[in-house]
């Protein structure tokens, strides 16, 4: 009998480490620190479902989807004629939502096909007359809200419970009043979160952070000391922690929000050797990625652009 276990012993314990070491082979692989978009795409936005990222062209429309495990990726949504994409989010139902700049408009796409789901018009697009530029767009449980750099409005398209699309004749504009103050000729409202019944927005101009009351459009700036987060683009709120870009400065600044959203902590920014005019954020299980706008080169078709990804700090 004792032999017997002598010999089985030594076998059991060859068996765990096959084991062990088959676990590590299998292993789920890790995500990449640099995502390749296409050269001379020229993005802005970004947003990630699953293992799936997406990012969108500021010139042409195009939407780009890559695997964040492996860095590949192809052209989801074709570029179009007179079609813009800033700001992006992505739906629980699998619809991408666009914000259309210049356009005044906002798109919508199956995320899975890359088909056109709907176009709405939010405000006439841009003129001398009536500057305009759509700029982002975050989802509630009820609505897509949209920003506009060049006006003190949001945009609202409702998101009806059982999945159906909304029509043109239900989208409305918002008028915002309070604390936050324009300044003409220049981009003001940028980046967008949701804070459970409020929304949060940036001021890029001033770095300046507002809550907003959906029902109202009564505005009121967060007190964050004496920061401010000039140059803020793209938000990311998890739980308290607002993320913030900076695009031109190639920083995150990370706030810690009170519980009730009036004011915050400037906890930390920081950079990453491969910012390159970092504008929009989105964030999964596997870390942080902003997409590299490259703001100021001089774009030609060989221009390379790219998705970074780093470590929530």
């Amino acid at each position: 009998m004792k032999t017997t276990l002598y010999r089985i012993i030594p076998i059991l314990l060859f068996g765990l480490l096959l084991a062990a070491c088959s676990g590590d082979d299998t292993a789920a692989p890790k995500a990449v620190d640099l995502i390749p978009l296409p050269n001379g795409f020229q993005p802005e936005g970004i947003a990630i479902s699953g293992n799936s990222i997406y990012a969108g062209s500021i010139p042409s429309g195009a939407v780009y989807r890559a695997d964040i495990t492996s860095g590949t990726g192809s052209v989801l949504v074709p570029a179009q004629a007179g079609r813009a994409a800033i700001g992006i989010k992505l739906d629980g139902r699998g619809r991408i939502f666009v914000a259309g700049g210049a356009t005044g408009k906002a798109f919508l796409y199956d995320a899975a096909s890359g088909q056109d789901l709907a176009v709405y018009t939010l405000t006439p697009a841009n003129t001398v007359e009536i500057p305009t530029f759509v700029n982002d767009v975050v989802l509630t449980a009820d609505a897509a809200w949209f920003t506009d750099s060049r006006k003190p409005v949001l945009y609202r398209v409702p998101l009806p419970a059982d999945g159906s699309l909304a029509g043109q004749e239900t989208v409305t504009t918002l008028s915002l009043s309070g604390d936050l103050l324009l300044v003409a000729g220049v981009n003001n409202l940028n980046g967008i979160a949701s804070a459970g019944s409020r929304l949060i927005v940036v001021q890029s101009n001033t770095g300046f952070l507002f809550s907003v009351d959906p029902l109202s459009g009564v505005t009121r700036k967060i007190d964050i000391g004496a920061e401010t987060v000039v140059n803020g683009d793209g938000l990311l709120l998890e739980g308290q922690t607002l993320f913030v870009v900076q695009n031109r400065l190639n920083l995150v600044a990370v706030i810690d929000l009170a519980p009730d959203f009036n004011s915050g902590t400037l906890r930390t920014r920081f950079s990453n050797p491969a910012f390159d005019v970092p504008t929009t954020i989105a964030g999964a299980a596997s870390g942080l990625y902003v997409v590299n706008a490259r703001f100021g080169v001089t774009v030609t078709p060989d221009t390379p652009y790219s998705v970074v990804r780093f470590d929530r700090p």
